[in-house]
């Protein structure tokens, strides 16, 4: 079953320059896509028409049959997006208040929050620090936060705009780490990056953009050997003839 269903995708912004050129997708249910291309490809712009904080110039995009431009806040629920810059979505003085921003402009009830809320902090190991203030977490720590506040509004599909960008290496383990628990459960996984060292061992299918359009798609071992030729670096396994290891199990 495709979750996401694209067709014929374009998108000019107001100053005519053109983001998205007649793309074509179909996103399966429970799929980890990965989409790579350089700064300027169109994947950040692709992936704000997942959830119509975009909506299409041309075309169309259906998430579960239905159409985003029909359906805008029926798309926000279903796909839950987070950003490059976590700071950009942090709105609550505290950790708790932050994650329950989302449910509660759902207008759910207390309880309902509660209880949603709860569960994305679980989920995320931040159950225990719901009272600090977010501005004191670490670069992790916040990105962690934001996909709890993806979470509490309990979509179907998440995805992440370069996940492990300004991140240490503890940092990156932990959204890594969060990132696989959620395709376990069953979400449908979303990542764009220009850099595949890190998750294309874990992901099923590779997208590379260039321009504003979709140039090459298919299984990450067979799109890996062409990356370089849309301004893609390849893993260092890659380039020495091996195979791609995960970073973590």
């Amino acid at each position: 079953m495709n979750i996401i269903e694209i067709e014929n995708l374009s998108h000019r912004f107001g100053d005519g320059t053109l983001g998205l050129d007649g793309i074509d997708l179909d996103i399966r249910q429970g799929s980890f896509v990965v989409i790579a291309g350089p700064n300027g490809s169109g994947k950040t712009t692709l992936l704000r028409h997942f959830n119509a904080l975009l909506l299409p110039t041309a075309g169309c995009i259906r998430l579960a049959g239905v159409s985003t431009v029909q359906a805008p806040v029926r798309a926000r629920r279903l796909v839950g997006m987070v950003f490059q810059d976590a700071d950009s979505q942090i709105v609550g003085e505290t950790v708790y208040e932050d994650v329950a921003f989302g449910p509660r402009n759902l207008r759910l009830g207390s309880g309902e929050i509660e209880r949603q809320v709860a569960a994305a902090l679980e989920t995320v190991g931040l159950a225990q620090i719901g009272e600090k203030r977010p501005h004191l977490l670490s670069g992790g720590e916040k990105r962690r936060l934001a996909i709890a506040g993806v979470l509490a509004m309990q979509p179907r599909v998440i995805v992440f705009d370069e996940p492990f960008s300004s991140l240490d290496y503890p940092g990156i383990r932990q959204v890594l780490k969060q990132i696989l628990a959620l395709h376990r459960s069953g979400h449908t996984i979303v990542v764009t990056t220009h850099d595949l060292e890190k998750i294309i061992a874990h992901a099923d299918r590779l997208i590379l953009m260039q321009r504003g359009r979709v140039v090459r798609d298919g299984r990450p071992a067979k799109v890996m050997m062409e990356v370089e030729k849309f301004g893609v670096r390849q893993p260092c396994a890659v380039r020495l003839g091996q195979e791609v290891t995960p970073w973590l199990s």
